[in-house]
């Protein structure tokens, strides 16, 4: 089953950046990190496993390099089972992290068939694998707290035949290894590996990798590190679980000579001449989408007009002309494979609140006539920054997408319709995006426990939720993140409580390249049977019995769950988490009920 993709709205899901201001209750509210910050590194989770491990994580048999010998390669699709023994929330990010690998490389999943060599995911003790293909099955647990997105990939290249980055036998001149301070019979997980053993697919040391371990794995006192990088400033990136680096992507694509993704079909920031092979097709009129180079006055969004002579997007000015002058921008032709894709892009409106971009899709007919529909309006505003947004298509064989500009008022309009950071990827849109603009001037002026509220969302089955978010949570030096569901136009269809429905929550990193990006989740799933805290009402049950009425809204909202930990002010000024200090969340809410009642695999 591949959940991510099953669920398709087919409306273009456009972010708000409306929002509310409050003071946050911990008395309707639960928080699953407490007031601390959860320790999701392996090493820490493994400390009391008694699975023989060599590294902290790795079922290996003896005298025998998987990374080495192409015997133990994988043929792809991988087939899986998914144990009756894992909780559900970990079924779910299990299919949050295959997406991720045909989003990111060639490699695939298919459920288990009969193969002989399949992989088995069991909740056991901890988070380890076995390496390589071993041609006869094989385990990989998930245990207590395992169900993490960036642990999961983590364990899966095991299974791929990778090893961690600081066994390689030339990390002394890139870490330092602290002996006295690793738990006494814990110093084997720091062994080095020689190049005849392991490779490193010829490539640099990694810092980012995310088979790097953490400064603080196997340590004796919480104070010490154990591992440190020879230069101060990389140690606080070591041990990062959120995503592949571009090193690790490099190493996986060249081990299995991959040559594209999978999944992703296209995607342009119109940084070359060749504009990614889009076309302009010029109106009877003369306008026309333009190449244009970013500026002060007007920046790209690849760039952020950041580098001089660099930056560039495609412009459909609107200030000249008539009312109604447009101009096609076309994809090159493409061949998606999956019926379901998501375009997102990002925009930026400068002219009349006229204006119009509208998103098409055409079809290629076997006698070769193109047949197309508009999909999507993104109409102008007053603002005049740039804004991302997801349209879902359901393109079928050989087709191409499109954008339309329309002029709506030249008379007053000063500028026109910029595009930028295109990508199309056979994925379900998300559910809910939350653009919050000039994030850190609230870094800076919020208290410790207020938060902004976000507008209203809607599940693709229709439930209505909303988040809470503390730009200084009560764990200082952290953003906080609270779900809870709101009243809404559908309840009287919905099925209450809601439970068996997996919460993620993710920051996005905006890197132009989908590939590089390193976005940041927490999953969480809900149990319908939960009770609110003395009470014998059910936390997840329909908010207009078990909420709190708010004006702002005019609905009810239920009691809040999430995180008091949820991203560190330090990473988020890394990378291109506040892009235009924007900061870009999605949400989504997702029946995983399918998941439940599979077929039973423990005979196997």
């Amino acid at each position: 089953m591949q959940l991510l993709g099953l669920l398709c709205c087919m409306v273009l899901f456009t972010l708000s950046s409306t929002f509310t201001i409050g003071r946050f209750s911990r008395d309707t509210s639960h928080a699953i990190d407490g007031e601390k910050v959860m320790r999701w590194d392996i090493p820490f989770i493994n400390k009391d496993v008694k699975t023989p491990l060599v590294g902290g994580d790795m079922a290996l048999p003896p005298g025998r390099n998987a990374l080495i010998d192409k015997a133990y390669r994988w043929q792809f699709p991988i087939p899986y089972i998914l144990d009756n023994s894992l909780d559900l929330n970990a079924k779910g990010v299990i299919f949050q992290a295959f997406e991720t690998y045909r989003l990111k490389s060639c490699v695939d999943f298919k459920p288990y068939e009969g193969e002989k060599s399949f992989i088995r995911f069991e909740k056991l003790d901890g988070c380890w694998s076995m390496v390589g293909d071993l041609k006869e099955g094989q385990r990989l647990s998930l245990g207590e707290n395992c169900d993490y997105k960036g642990t999961i990939m983590h364990e899966i290249l095991h299974a791929l035949g990778f090893y961690h980055e600081q066994s390689r036998t030339d990390r002394d001149n890139y870490v330092n290894i602290w002996w006295n301070q690793i738990i006494p019979g814990m110093e084997h997980n720091f062994n080095k590996y020689d190049d005849s053993f392991i490779t490193d697919q010829n490539t640099p040391y990694d810092y980012e990798s995310i088979m790097h371990y953490g400064p603080y794995s196997f340590n004796v006192d919480p104070r010490y590190p154990t591992i440190t990088a020879k230069d101060p400033e990389l140690t606080h990136v070591l041990g990062q679980y959120n995503d592949f680096s571009s090193l690790d992507l490099l190493r996986l694509n060249r081990m299995y000579n991959c040559s594209a993704p999978l999944t992703l079909l296209d995607q342009c920031s119109f940084e070359t001449l060749g504009i990614c092979g889009m076309v302009p097709r010029n109106q009877e009129n003369g306008v026309q989408w333009v190449h244009s180079r970013s500026s002060s006055q007007s920046p790209d969004h690849t760039l952020v007009g950041q580098c001089r002579d660099a930056g560039h997007y495609m412009f459909f000015s609107t200030n000249s002309g008539k009312a109604g002058d447009s101009a096609f921008l076309e994809s090159r032709t493409l061949y998606p494979k999956r019926k379901l894709q998501c375009l997102q892009l990002f925009y930026k409106m400068t002219g009349s609140p006229k204006d119009k971009l509208v998103i098409w899709t055409k079809q290629i007919e076997s006698d070769g006539t193109p047949t197309g529909k508009a999909i999507a309006t993104l109409n102008g505003d007053g603002d005049h920054s740039w804004k991302i947004a997801h349209v879902p298509l359901s393109m079928n064989g050989k087709s191409f997408y499109a954008f339309q500009g329309i002029s709506g008022d030249p008379s007053h309009s000063s500028g026109g319709i910029l595009l930028d950071d295109v990508t199309l990827a056979e994925t379900r849109c998300p559910s809910a995006t939350w653009r919050i603009p000039n994030f850190s001037s609230y870094l800076a002026s919020y208290a410790v426990g207020e938060y902004i509220q976000s507008p209203r969302f809607y599940s693709p089955e229709g439930y209505g939720f909303g988040l809470q978010l503390l730009p200084n949570s009560y764990v200082n030096g952290y953003i906080g993140a609270f779900f809870h569901l709101t009243s809404g136009e559908n309840d009287k269809t919905m099925n209450w409580p809601a439970g068996n429905r997996q919460v993620t929550l993710t920051v996005l990193d905006q890197d132009p390249d989908v590939t590089q990006r390193q976005s940041f989740s927490y999953s969480f799933t809900t149990n319908g049977k939960q009770l609110i805290p003395g009470t014998d009402r059910l936390y997840w049950d329909d908010p207009s019995k078990v909420g709190t009425y708010d004006p702002s809204c005019d609905c009810y909202r239920g009691w809040t769950w999430g995180y008091n930990a949820f991203f560190s002010h330090f990473d988020l000024h890394r990378r291109s988490y506040l892009k235009n200090d924007d900061l870009i969340l999605f949400i989504e809410f997702e029946d995983l009920t399918p998941l439940i009642n599979q077929p039973a695999s423990n005979d196997i």
